[in-house]
């Protein structure tokens, strides 16, 4: 398996600056055995049964992103924060552009909030450091909605700053628990009215919680995805969210994932015999062709870039083959692509071969 076998041309006039309003309005590809259908999100309720089960993130996306200066010797530095996840001592995971002006002890002052000053307490390692921004969380938290930016993609060309409508766009209608620098972009699709329709339709939703990191937005490294590693994130899969999957199994529904976050998760909780249990901790699971999955039947989900972690995921849960067409087919249909574009349903292959 080589990095190279995951790309594919995309015009960049396809990659999407803002999303579909309304929300629901987005074009949908139906992926399947045989199938390869264009409709649209509206018709997501007649493309899914009664009795199936939604699967839905409902994280919440923090202003993650900081511009400070290390103040030291005299001089200063200018850096900027991504805040990636909260570690259980209280101090955070960042990434940081310009991390090898910092060392250990250096003190920073945040522009906007000078009251922050976190402290770097670990040696830089590969852009990653750990921060600490004192025991008062719920400062922080005002802080970074007084001087954090919504951390918008890097292919999303904001060149001034991310817009005041950023905010709202990039927040799904799911969204409640903060804690995520990325949104599980699937949900961005979704209104009331599609909800209501979904309802109508017999089709039930519980939710999970997955807190997108930093390292979504990170290039694979090298040429043999097998070698590499995903930063960890935080996930929790309720007693009651583990009861209403398995449930709907049960009853004969399909488990229906909103986005490869919820996807992951699933898989880390879901183990070979189906059952799906309770989870609560870091996961780092890198899903790539050749996985058997076990957690999800039909995954929702946007069109990704080439070579990246995600599409790989996506090849390994639909068919290599059959994405690849699927990918080939949306280009050629002027598909709008990654955080702000249209969606794909795709069934479950498992027929997928061993890589």
């Amino acid at each position: 398996m080589h990095t190279a076998d995951f790309a594919f041309d995309l015009p960049e006039a396809l990659i999407a600056q803002s999303p579909a309003r309304p929300r629901d309005s987005a074009r949908l590809l139906r992926v399947a055995p045989g199938l390869l259908g264009d409709g649209g999100v509206r018709d997501l309720p007649g493309m899914l049964r009664p009795g199936d089960l939604m699967v839905v993130n409902d994280t919440r996306v923090i202003p993650a992103r900081l511009r400070a200066r290390r103040l030291r010797d005299g001089g200063e530095a200018r850096v900027e924060i991504m805040l990636n996840r909260a570690e259980a001592d209280g101090t955070w995971h960042a990434l940081v552009r310009n991390a090898k002006k910092l060392r250990t002890g250096d003190v920073l002052a945040v522009e906007g909030a000078p009251e922050l000053a976190p402290r770097v307490v670990e040696t830089p390692v590969e852009g990653a450091v750990r921060l600490d921004f004192g025991p008062d969380q719920a400062a922080l938290a005002a802080a970074l909605e007084k001087a954090g930016e919504i951390p918008l993609p890097p292919y999303i060309a904001r060149p001034e700053g991310p817009r005041p409508e950023d905010r709202e766009d990039y927040q799904p209608i799911f969204a409640r628990t903060p804690g995520a620098v990325a949104a599980p972009t699937a949900s961005l699709h979704f209104t009331p009215e599609l909800l209501s329709a979904l309802e109508a339709r017999g089709v039930g939703r519980t939710t999970l919680t997955l807190h997108v990191g930093a390292g979504t937005f990170l290039p694979l490294r090298g040429e043999d995805p097998r070698g590499q590693r995903l930063h960890a994130e935080w996930g929790e899969v309720t007693e009651e969210a583990a009861a209403a999957i398995n449930g709907a199994r049960a009853r004969g529904g399909r488990v229906v994932a909103i986005g490869t976050t919820a996807l992951r998760l699933l898989e880390a909780a879901t183990g070979a015999d189906g059952v799906t249990r309770p989870f609560r901790d870091l996961t780092d699971i890198f899903l790539l062709p050749g996985h058997r999955f076990h957690g999800a039947d039909v995954l929702l989900t946007n069109f990704h870039l080439p070579k990246s972690t995600l599409f790989m995921l996506v090849c390994a849960f639909g068919g290599t083959e059959r994405l690849k067409a699927a990918y080939a087919h949306a280009v050629g249909a002027g598909y709008r692509f990654y955080s702000y574009g249209d969606a794909c349903l795709i069934d479950r292959d498992d027929e997928e071969p061993d890589r």
